[in-house]
């Protein structure tokens, strides 16, 4: 089982999550964040950690969030390691909560 970051996370990237995790699993791209599924060893570490409530188990992955899954996965051979906290967005707490954001994903 791994974890996923799901449409929260878009145009908010706050990156809290980051430095709690052990196996360095979190890949940055442009405004989003996504975990490796094989790298994540499932520890529960970072789901508390992020203020956008973007990160779920894949079991338990909000209806409509389930693609979310093979974007992480996608995404992570792409995009870099990121193992340190950075900023968020400037204007990040604007784009907390709001829905309907896949459009925004930058790849």
């Amino acid at each position: 089982m791994t974890f996923v970051v799901t449409e929260n996370c878009i145009k908010c990237k706050y990156m809290d999550c980051v430095e709690v995790c052990p196996v360095d699993c979190f890949h940055a791209g442009p405004n989003f964040l996504v975990i490796d599924p094989d790298e994540c060893i499932d520890c529960t570490l970072c789901e508390p950690e992020c203020p956008a409530e973007a990160i779920y188990s894949e079991e338990d992955l909000p209806a409509g969030q389930e693609q979310f899954k093979q974007i992480n996965a996608e995404l992570a051979k792409k995009w870099p390691v990121i193992t340190e906290k950075g900023e968020p967005p400037a204007d990040a707490d604007e784009w907390k909560g709001v829905e309907g954001k896949l459009s925004k994903l930058e790849r």
